[in-house]
């Protein structure tokens, strides 16, 4: 059997690593397609069941036989389908959102939410919230429309959640948002389908506010299991399918998000993490180590070069070993959280775990140039410790050895 994704641009999609590696499909095919070559495409559908993401939507409903009674209340369509010679469309994305929501106990109910984005999954997004009991659901574009605010007219909305549907902050063109929420003063959270990287820009300012952030892996899981049936013509109730998804989600997260250990010099995060990556099966990578390739001993750098031009080049190492280094774990050098793009870069990918000791059980040297002694440590963590409490997502705090460590960091990733 043959099944695979349609997509103008696909560098970004995990869905052939759910379908073959995860899911166990012989075959699953990334189809980059132009506008114009979609009538061809299907003209000559060789497929058996295939997906379709942005832009491509809506505009695949002309060349469908049957649409079901989701995706013709939906008006898009994400699955596609063979059956008694015809083809059929529905949309999975609706059961992967409201999954999402679900799953982390988002409560839509008379509340309201902005949509930013006027595409096909926006069309999804807006059936799913209303569907959960929202109050006012509306739809927010670059240029106001007859369905569609303006950005501008959706700043004066004291809206509860935002939910963004747009490509922006989309891998590979990180780093940015959408919109910016610091004068929302209503808002309760944001969820953002986006799900390469795990966490945006725009979740990753959430976060920083406060609020309830959430990222697109999950729904793209549970969107998958259910299309899955419509693959293989299976009925599964829907505990099972929640389960499956849950499984499959948990999965992928394995493979795409990096453990990262931050924390003071000297705090055993090298020792913690070789012993995290031997449990958990994952490849470890110590960010000191792998600067030392290239600049040689990191002490006599600094000597010779001082602090700020090492710091540009453990940043510069840093975005490296980030482009190309998923579900592994990642061991910082004590300073590496200094640096805000440093952050990002980590945790566009990866949990940020924050190793906490006394100076009393730190493993001091005179090998450490910036905390040689105990005064120096003591000094030094007065002026980071804001830092490390800003980037963490966990803390592991006064843990007695490497494995009371290792622990906690796995008793709190599960609750991630």
């Amino acid at each position: 059997m043959k099944f695979g994704l349609i997509g103008e641009k696909l560098p970004h999609s995990y869905s052939k690593e759910i379908f073959e590696t995860v899911l166990g499909y012989p075959r699953y095919d990334l189809i980059e397609l132009k506008p114009e070559e979609l009538p061809s495409f299907f003209q000559s559908f060789n497929y058996d069941g295939i997906n379709v993401t942005v832009p491509y939507k809506t505009a695949v409903i002309p060349y469908l036989d049957e649409l079901d009674e989701t995706a013709r209340a939906i008006g898009a369509v994400n699955t596609v389908w063979k059956e008694n010679g015809k083809l059929c469309g529905t949309n999975t994305d609706f059961y992967g959102l409201r999954a999402l929501l679900t799953r982390n106990g988002i409560d839509l109910a008379g509340k309201t939410v902005l949509i930013l984005g006027t595409g096909g999954t926006s069309k999804t997004a807006k059936v799913v919230c209303e569907s959960l009991g929202a109050k006012e659901v509306l739809r927010v574009s670059r240029t106001k429309r007859e369905s569609a605010i303006s950005y501008a007219e959706a700043e004066k909305i004291p809206a509860q959640w935002i939910l963004n549907t747009t490509p922006v902050g989309m891998f590979p063109n990180t780093g940015a948002s959408p919109i910016d929420l610091t004068g929302f003063h209503s808002l309760e959270g944001v969820v953002d389908v986006i799900y390469n990287p795990l966490r945006t820009e725009l979740v990753r300012q959430a976060k920083s506010l406060g609020l309830c952030a959430v990222s697109g892996l999950s729904m793209l899981a549970a969107q998958a299991i259910a299309s899955e049936q419509f693959f293989l013509k299976q009925e599964k109730n829907e505990s099972e399918r929640a389960a499956r998804a849950e499984k499959t989600y948990r999965a992928l997260r394995n493979r795409k998000e990096n453990l990262v250990l931050i924390g003071m010099p000297a705090v055993g995060k090298t020792t913690v993490g070789k012993l995290l990556a031997e449990k958990t099966g994952r490849q470890f990578y110590d960010t000191d180590t792998e600067l030392e390739k290239t600049i040689g001993s990191i002490p006599e750098y600094i000597n010779r070069h001082g602090e700020a031009q090492f710091r540009e080049r453990e940043t510069e190492m840093i975005q490296k070993l980030c482009e190309s280094v998923r579900g592994g774990v990642i061991a910082t050098g004590g300073g590496a959280v200094l640096r805000e793009e440093n952050v990002r870069t980590l945790g566009e990918n990866g949990i940020l775990f924050w190793l906490h000791r006394d100076a009393e059980a730190a493993l001091l040297s005179d090998s450490r140039p910036l905390s040689s002694n105990i005064e120096q440590w003591q000094k030094l963590y007065l002026a980071r410790k804001s830092c490390y409490q800003k980037a963490a997502d966990f803390c592991v705090f006064g843990y007695q050895n490497p494995e009371a460590a290792v622990a906690t960091i796995l008793e709190d990733n599960l609750k991630w």
